[in-house]
């Protein structure tokens, strides 16, 4: 099995359900809090290692506990930590996350995620040349986002974009990307095409092809995936769960995507192997607490669905 890079985010989540969602000015009742440690990179890093890939977080925390925590959590999970910065002037980024009947609503400070930067990348190439795959995503700044695929391109590593949150990439960033993985949010938002149907994402598909991507994978939630395989156009249904929490399912997805094809696994078993680790991912609470160890997701696999 090849090597996994994740440049990107690491923040503490601070979670709480919800009944409803408030009014403006307006006081509610929720329970449950939690922290967990989150962010999209190191959510996806721990997703990956968790799955028995070899992977390496690189990104920076600040100088606070919850940079402790977060540090020591991946390493935790057999993440290796040496390539993550810490920052003592800025805080940790943190996500502030609501959950209603089983789905979220986000706010990020970012804090130190955006102390990684271009120059920080130049430093961290023999580190990326060492590696098969990289996973980035977009809650560092977009400058960074371009200076590791431009890396990654020089060195012959592969890069997987999970595009969230949300941005425009220009058709020049694009043309770098070898497998992106939006949801049918994010696709919408990116294509500018309206995403509501498989069909509707089969044309988010080819707008990301004509513009020189290799590999679309849409998650499209309940509704399934769909995704290209060669000049087909595939859709596979999810798996019927019972949905607690969604927060860290696109990660989950997109990690394990990652240990698939560094373990050279077709893309429809590729596929298939994701969007199992994003089913059992939703049955639980939490960003990475949530995350599957192989060992669970072996077990759904052989039809044992005691989770």
């Amino acid at each position: 099995m090849g090597k996994i890079i994740v440049i990107g985010s690491l923040n503490m989540d601070l979670v709480v359900n919800t009944p409803r969602i408030p009014n403006l000015g307006e006081t509610i009742h929720g329970e449950g809090f939690m922290t967990a440690p989150g962010g999209k990179g190191a959510n996806q890093a721990v997703a990956a290692s968790r799955l028995g890939g070899e992977v390496t977080m690189a990104g920076c925390v600040g100088g606070d506990i919850f940079g402790d925590s977060l540090i020591n959590n991946l390493a935790a999970n057999g993440v290796n930590t040496e390539n993550i910065m810490r920052i003592k002037e800025v805080p940790t980024g943190i996500a502030v996350i609501v959950v209603k009947d089983g789905d979220n609503f986000i706010i990020l400070d970012s804090g130190a995620n955006y102390s990684v930067t271009p120059e920080w990348i130049d430093s961290l190439e023999p580190v990326i040349r060492s590696c098969d795959i990289m996973l980035l995503q977009l809650e560092i700044p977009m400058a960074s986002v371009r200076k590791a695929v431009q890396a990654a391109k020089r060195n012959g590593v592969k890069v997987l974009l999970n595009p969230a949150p949300a941005a425009s990439l220009d058709d020049g960033l694009l043309s770098q990307i070898d497998i992106i993985t939006p949801n049918e949010s994010e696709c919408g938002i990116i294509t500018g095409l309206s995403i509501k149907s498989v069909q509707d994402a089969e044309k988010g598909i080819e707008y990301f092809l004509q513009k020189g991507v290799k590999q679309v994978v849409v998650t499209l939630g309940s509704k399934g995936v769909i995704y290209n395989n060669e000049d087909k156009i595939l859709y596979k249904p999810v798996h019927e769960v019972k949905v607690i929490d969604t927060t860290a399912a696109g990660d989950s997805f997109s990690g394990a995507l990652a240990v698939a094809l560094t373990d050279n696994k077709s893309i429809d078993r590729a596929v298939d192997f994701a969007n199992t680790v994003g089913s059992l991912t939703v049955t639980k609470r939490g960003a990475q607490v949530s995350l599957p160890m192989l060992e669970e997701v072996e077990r759904f696999i052989s039809n044992d669905h005691n989770i």
